[in-house]
């Protein structure tokens, strides 16, 4: 690893050193890096547990347990100079342990991550939010024997890497990181590189794992729900084109619990969501541009007793000053899945959506003017 020197047009070596040199340890240092930051590892994770011991009957502890996008566990074992000779048996034992892991408890588990680690949270709003889906009910948290392991050391030994490539040959989704600590001057580095897969060949080996995976067939109830989805918007669609409404005339059915339509201003939107316990109407605002949003959602919100008096109920303005998008929205709990209820919620998001449209057009035309005649916002 070399720093580069633009002034001088030059670059130079940074001196690669051993941890136990710099008087860094595993758990203290190597660890806590990783929980604070997860995405090192070249993928988005979830750390749900850092020296987990929950297992029957033992004293072990792996390191850190994460959930990946798929909501798969992934045991991830770090080491620091030598990866030693029984970190794959170790790894192994602790991903069996967890295998039997339900849904219930990870969230507990998660939720006592957060009570001592980040100063509390809802664990399973969290994990919703990481899994960016409207409800835990539609995802399947630890299936089968899915369960992944990430390997981490500064070096690897023959008989790891070698059971490591082994276990990728079984179907088993095993990868090596290589950390390296660097200095220069005061300043310390880290470079953590993946060794197995490598690099050039890990798209290749993912996207087939990916193509058998599909081949298998998704999972029951996620298949379920994707069909009772489709055939609902089916249905609205349906019923809306009979209302004679026109906002969803061009939109077609999906498998998402959300149906969007456009609204005439860039990137902002209406939907109509259904979910197992809940129907809702919304409006997003998803510009590029955070302040744009804020911008667009401060000045309608000075009009929201018209909106609100036009629409008919009061509404949920929620600027979300974390996050780059704004939304409002109006729900009603229900049986969603229930079909006999079908008619019921149809007739509800039929009258409610068209409300939400005609109480919304006037005021975000006028606020949509107001921010192309401010050249946006500054």
């Amino acid at each position: 690893m070399f720093q580069v020197d633009l002034s001088k047009n030059r670059i130079q070596k940074l001196e690669e050193r051993r941890f136990s040199d710099l008087n860094l340890r595993e758990r203290e240092h190597l660890q806590e890096w990783l929980a604070g930051q997860p995405d090192a590892l070249g993928e988005e994770l979830l750390i749900i547990q850092k020296e987990f011991d929950g297992f029957a009957d033992t004293r072990e502890r792996l390191d850190l347990l994460a959930l990946d996008k798929d909501g798969q566990l992934v045991v991830i074992e770090n080491k620091l100079d030598d990866s030693g000779r029984d970190v794959t048996w170790q790894a192994l034992k602790y991903t069996a342990y967890v295998s039997g892991l339900t849904k219930t408890q990870i969230i507990d588990i998660y939720q006592q991550y957060l009570d001592r680690y980040c100063g509390g949270g809802n664990a399973a709003a969290q994990i919703c939010d990481f899994l960016d889906v409207e409800e835990l009910g539609e995802v399947i948290l630890n299936p089968g024997n899915d369960q992944r392991l990430i390997f981490i050391a500064a070096n690897f030994r023959k008989e790891v890497t070698s059971t490591v490539l082994w276990l990728r040959e079984h179907r088993i989704d095993a990868r090596c990181f290589k950390v390296v600590p660097y200095v220069f001057g005061e300043e310390l580095f880290v470079d953590i590189q993946p060794v197995i897969p490598t690099p050039e060949a890990a798209d290749f080996m993912i996207g087939m794992a990916e193509k058998e995976t599909e081949a298998r067939g998704a999972h029951g109830e996620q298949k379920t729900r994707h069909k009772l989805r489709r055939e609902y918007w089916e249905m609205t669609l349906e019923a809306l084109k009979e209302a004679g409404d026109t906002l969803y005339q061009n939109i077609s059915p999906g498998k998402d619990h959300w149906l969007s339509a456009g609204s005439g201003v860039r990137s902002c939107h209406y939907a109509m969501i259904f979910g197992k316990s809940v129907l809702r109407v919304e409006f997003s605002f998803a510009r590029a541009v955070a302040e744009e949003n804020k911008w667009l959602f401060d000045r309608l919100i000075q009009k929201r007793d018209q909106i609100e008096a036009d629409f008919g109920h009061k509404i949920e303005w929620l600027r979300l000053d974390d996050k780059k998008a704004c939304r409002l929205q109006y729900e009603v709990p229900c049986d969603g899945f229930n079909r006999e209820e079908w008619p019921n919620h149809i007739a509800w998001h039929v009258d409610h959506i068209q409300k939400w449209e005609r109480a919304l057009r006037g005021p975000l035309a006028e606020v949509n003017q107001a921010l192309k005649a401010n050249g946006g916002v500054s």
